[in-house]
């Protein structure tokens, strides 16, 4: 199939998609955003400027990937999950020079609800559980859950886990 953008979805001049990529109602994709072949953008989901998103990307509803976010190919990002781009916002201070850079590995997933804070890496394959809070590094084929997200176990590369941790 090849791609698609619906007519309700604004790409601005300058963003780069690929080939088989469907973009939904009400995405906004800035002009220096990269989005790779065959990603799924589901509805009202944003991109900024400087952001790399990788072939066979699936992001869900309601999700805003703010610059300095790179998802690697195969990445499954859920529905309403968060990225956040400086670590001490405050609305009368100027720090877009301040931007951490955050990085999904390949075959990361995702869960709904979940909140990523700026300047992490999340290890290929890695799993986050819906609605957890990720403050620090996660580890490849790491399942993380919770507030702040820690690790419960390991998954193989289809998401089965495989080990549990016995703390």
């Amino acid at each position: 199939m090849d791609g698609h953008i619906h007519k309700t979805a604004q790409v601005d001049s300058g963003a780069t998609i690929g080939s088989g990529t469907r973009i939904w109602h009400f995405c906004h994709i800035m002009s220096k955003a990269r989005i790779g072949n065959d990603c799924v953008l589901g509805q009202n989901v944003f991109v900024g400027n400087n952001v790399y998103v990788g072939d066979g990307v699936k992001i869900q509803n309601n999700v805003s990937v703010y610059e300095g976010v790179r998802l690697e190919k195969d990445v499954f990002v859920g529905p309403s999950v968060v990225f956040t781009n400086i670590i001490n916002p405050r609305s009368f201070i100027e720090r877009k020079d301040e931007f951490k850079p955050t990085l999904v590995c390949e075959g990361a997933s995702i869960g709904a609800n979940a909140t990523i804070l700026c300047g992490v890496t999340i290890g290929a394959y890695a799993m986050i559980g819906a609605g957890s809070v990720v403050t620090s590094d996660i580890s490849a084929f790491a399942l993380v859950k919770g507030n702040p997200a820690r690790e419960y176990g390991k998954v193989d590369k289809s998401g089965n886990k495989i080990s549990e941790d016995n703390d």
